[in-house]
C-alpha cells in the first residue's frame, strides 16, 4: 500500500534511475518513522526504538541527499510531510493511533510520495500532481475506512453505513476533477465494501482484498492518467 501512490507518480511521468535512489530514501523513511512513532508511546523501549529509527533515518539520508541534489524542488515536501508527522507523533504521544485523524495523516503523507516521484520524472507542480496526491488519499482513505468496518467496528452498524456513504460519495468526484473514466478504480472498493463491510473476514482475506484493490487501483489510474 504504501509503495502504490510511488509508483503512480512514477509510471505517469517518466521512470528513470534516480527513482530508484528515491524510493530507497522514501521506503526507509517509512522504516524510520515505525520506532520513531513507538518511543513517543512506550518509554520502557524509548531508547531502543530511538536506535532503530536513527540508524534507518540514517540509510535514508544516503539516499536522499543525492536525491534533493538531482531535484532541490523535492524539498518542497519536506514542510508539509513534517507537519503529517507531528500529528502522527501525537496521536503516539496520547495512545490514540487508531484515530481517523491519524489514519488521515498518514495516508497523507505516503500519497505525497507520489508527487515526489512524479516530479523526479520530469512532472511539474501542477493540477495532474495535485490529482494524484487527491486519488491516493480518497482511494487509501476508503481502505483505512473499510478496514475498520470489519475489524474493530464491525458491530457498529453507524460506522458501516458510514463506510457504505463514503465509498458511494467518491464516485461523483472524477467527474468533478475532469477525468470520468477514473470512476473505474473505486469500484471495487465500492463493491467490496458493500459485500464485506461488516462481516468477520480473516485478516489473510483482508489482505488480499488489500492486495487486489491497490493493484488494480494502479493499473487503472496510470492507463487512465499516463
Amino acid at each position: 500500500m504504501v509503495s502504490v501512490p510511488y509508483l503512480i507518480g512514477m509510471l505517469i511521468a517518466s521512470p528513470n534511475w534516480m527513482h530508484i535512489v528515491l524510493f530507497i530514501a522514501w521506503f526507509f523513511l517509512y522504516l524510520s518513522s515505525y520506532p520513531m512513532l513507538q518511543a513517543f508511546k512506550k518509554k520502557s523501549k524509548r531508547e531502543t526504538m530511538i536506535k532503530w529509527s536513527v540508524g534507518y533515518g540514517a540509510v535514508a539520508l544516503v539516499f536522499l541527499l543525492p536525491s534533493i541534489l538531482y531535484l532541490p524542488q523535492l524539498l518542497y515536501f519536506a514542510l508539509p510531510i513534517a507537519g503529517l508527522l507531528l500529528i502522527n507523533i501525537w496521536h503516539a504521544k496520547h495512545k490514540r493511533e487508531r484515530a481517523l485523524m491519524n489514519d488521515l495523516s498518514a495516508i497523507i503523507s505516503f500519497s505525497i510520495s507520489g508527487a515526489a516521484a512524479f516530479c523526479m520524472g520530469g512532472g511539474q507542480f501542477d493540477r495532474t500532481m495535485v490529482i494524484i496526491v487527491v486519488l491516493n488519499v480518497l482511494y487509501f482513505m476508503g481502505t483505512a475506512i473499510f478496514v475498520k468496518s470489519i475489524f474493530r467496528e464491525r458491530t457498529n452498524k453507524r460506522w458501516l453505513w458510514y463506510a457504505w456513504s463514503y465509498h458511494v460519495l467518491l464516485l461523483p468526484i472524477p467527474w468533478l476533477l475532469g477525468y470520468p473514466l477514473l470512476i473505474l478504480p473505486f469500484l471495487f472498493p465500492l463493491v467490496r465494501t458493500f459485500i464485506f463491510g461488516g462481516r468477520a473476514l480473516r485478516p489473510m482475506k483482508a489482505g488480499i482484498l488489500e492486495i487486489v484493490g491497490s493493484v488494480q487501483f494502479l493499473l487503472l489510474t496510470v492507463y487512465i492518467l499516463g
